[in-house]
This record gives structure tokens, C-alpha cells and sequence, in this order.
């Protein structure tokens, strides 16, 4: 037995053609049970491992895609990022790594591959990329926007529904009573990204309330960062109106508001609720445990690699323009910051 068996090596144990063995291995319909039956069991006994690299080559495809996220820093991005390698992993294919920075410029570098040679395609989570970006890409390259989609039509889009989600967010405070929530991190104006969506979710929650909407209670960040978040609740504390509750764009943010109260000798819930957006793990262990908006993280990885993986496949084939929009499940993870009960992580239980 050889020690890294060949096809012909197969071929010869189960009494076949190499050519059938192939067959076999690519799935082809037109081989008989009893046929296919004896490769398998060739594989089987001399342990056959298709040489991926190689079959890679054959067909022009380097067996890479690249995930382009903003900031690998960020929770957010690095779990989704586990979740993108371990479901592209399952299908043999590398992830290379690119931090964008949210800059148009090396957002365009991933939106047009770097160089074809090097990827098959692309999953992207845009911040900068206009609808034009996106209208004039070169379509060979398949791509997968994550995210808000910025251009309807044009790229396959895998994401939660934000407006919902901000809302069921914002009822959540109003049911505990809560009614002047400020937005950290939010905008009433420019174009409709992630910042945008949410900010209207709020707004619907606080329409069906009857209760006015105040715009100085939408506070932007110049960035999604801890220090963001605890600069920007400190200043909130000044306001007038006070808030009795935030609701936070993201957990970085969120976490950075905890501090924020705690330096200002006040804790939440008692004196004020708070919110995030993500269920990054950290949430689970701050003090008190973060309540959070909870998207399925692996559903988004695994819905972006398959469909980035049916672009890839269907490049050249007609009907492979059509977009798709893929909309993810998420849930309100209610804990120690709204009132929640004491968190469990310790013990290992889910919420």
C-alpha cells in the first residue's frame, strides 16, 4: 500500500477505471450503486484523500475567499470571523484575513479581489463603499456584502433585520418604564447605514408609544469603541433631559457606557437601563451581565460561505445576477442591565 494512496491506486483495489473513481468522487449520477459501493470501499480500506489543491488548480480556482471585516479588534467581527473559517473549513476552502479600517479605499481593494489570482471571492462588511462602488465592480469577482445592504439588487446581502431588532429593543426599555432613552452611537441623517436603521427602529418603537422624539437624545461616536461609549454616556449624564436609559449601537460601546455610570456612582438597572447590540461574550461577564441584542453570528458566517460558494460555482452560468437577500434571526438577550437575572456564564448556561 502506498503511503499516500493515488486514484489509480483506488482504481486498482476496487477493479475500475481511475476515470470511474473520479466519478465517484465528483458525484457524477451515471454510476451504478454496486460500482459506487466498491470505490467507496477502496477509499475506505487504503484511506484516499482527494487532493483538494490539486483539483483547485484544474478548474482555475485557487481554493480561497477572502473575509474583509472593518476592525478585527472589534468582538463583533472576530467571533463572525471564527464562524466564517470553521464553515468554510467544512467545504476545504482557506479564509484570508483583511482589516479594511472602514476605509473606501482598501474596501475597494477587497471589493475588487487585491488580485484575482489570489481569492475566489469575497465576503465584505462594507462601511464606506457607496451603491456606485458596487454597481461598477468588476462581476466576475463573486461577493457577498454582510452588514446593511447598499445597494439593492446589485450583491448578494446576508444580515438581520436592524430596524426590527432596534425596535424590539426599544419596547423592551418602554415596558420597564423607561422614557427618556437616548441612542448612543445613532443618526437621524445621511445615508442608510447600520447607524441609520436602528436609529429608526427606535423611532418606530417611540411612534406606536406616543411618545415625541427628541433628536438631541441621538448621540453619534466618531468611532464603536469602549472609550466612545463611556466619553459619550459621561457626557449624556449632563443632559437635559437626563436619560433613564441607553440604548447602545453596539456592546463595545454599551460596556463603555457601565463604566461611564459606575465613575458617575450610578449602576444599572437601579438609575439606568442599558442596551447593546451584537452578544459578544464579554457581555455575558460584565457586572452587571449586558442585555443585548443577539444576532445568530453562525447562521450570518454560514448562509454568506454558502452563498458565496454558489457565486463561485455559477459565475459563468446565466441567472447568476439575480441578488439574493438574506435576512438572519436575532433575539433580545435580557440580563442584569435591564433587570434580567443574574447571569449564569459561570455555570456555563445559556440565558
Amino acid at each position: 500500500m502506498p503511503a499516500r494512496p493515488r486514484i489509480k491506486d483506488v482504481a486498482e483495489y476496487a477493479g475500475v477505471s481511475p476515470k470511474t473513481v473520479s466519478n465517484v468522487i465528483n458525484n457524477f449520477e451515471h454510476v451504478s450503486e454496486r460500482t459506487r459501493t466498491a470505490v467507496q470501499e477502496a477509499i475506505d480500506a487504503l484511506g484516499y484523500r482527494v487532493n483538494l489543491a490539486g483539483r483547485q488548480l484544474r478548474r482555475g480556482r485557487t481554493g480561497m475567499i477572502t473575509l474583509a471585516v472593518p476592525e478585527l479588534d472589534v468582538a463583533y467581527f472576530s467571533e463572525l470571523a471564527k464562524h466564517v473559517m470553521s464553515a468554510a473549513d467544512r467545504r476545504g476552502i482557506t479564509v484570508l484575513l483583511h482589516q479594511t479600517g472602514g476605509v473606501r479605499e482598501r474596501e475597494l481593494s477587497a471589493l475588487h479581489g487585491f488580485d484575482a489570482q489570489f481569492t475566489d471571492g469575497v465576503v465584505l462588511s462594507p462601511l464606506s463603499l457607496t451603491p456606485r462602488d458596487l454597481a461598477t465592480r468588476d462581476t466576475r469577482l463573486p461577493v457577498v456584502l454582510l452588514g446593511e445592504r447598499q445597494a439593492p439588487g446589485a450583491v448578494d446581502h446576508v444580515g438581520i433585520d436592524n430596524v426590527a431588532a432596534a425596535r424590539e429593543a426599544t419596547e423592551h426599555l418602554l415596558a420597564r418604564g423607561r422614557r427618556t432613552i437616548a441612542v448612543i452611537g445613532g443618526a437621524v441623517r445621511g445615508r442608510q447605514g447600520t447607524d441609520r436603521l436602528r436609529t429608526m427602529g427606535y423611532q418606530d418603537a417611540l411612534r406606536t408609544a406616543h411618545i415625541p422624539f427628541t433628536p438631541e437624545l441621538v448621540l453619534p461616536v466618531e468611532h464603536y469603541h469602549w472609550r466612545d461609549g463611556a466619553r459619550t454616556t459621561a457626557a449624556a449624564l449632563d443632559r437635559q433631559p437626563r436619560p433613564d436609559a441607553l440604548l447602545c449601537l453596539n456592546d463595545h460601546l454599551a460596556l463603555g457606557a457601565l463604566r461611564a455610570l459606575h465613575e458617575a456612582g450610578l449602576r444599572a438597572p437601579d438609575d439606568m437601563d442599558v442596551v447593546g447590540f451584537d452578544d459578544i461574550e464579554a457581555a455575558r461577564f460584565s457586572v452587571p451581565s449586558l442585555t443585548t441584542v443577539a444576532p445568530d453570528k453562525e447562521a450570518i458566517a454560514n448562509d454568506a460561505v454558502s452563498l458565496l460558494v454558489d457565486r463561485i460555482e455559477q459565475v459563468d452560468r446565466p441567472g447568476a445576477d439575480d441578488a439574493i437577500d438574506r435576512v438572519v434571526s436575532h433575539r433580545l438577550a435580557v440580563r442584569e442591565s435591564t433587570g434580567g437575572g443574574l447571569s449564569a456564564v459561570i455555570s456555563n448556561r445559556d440565558d
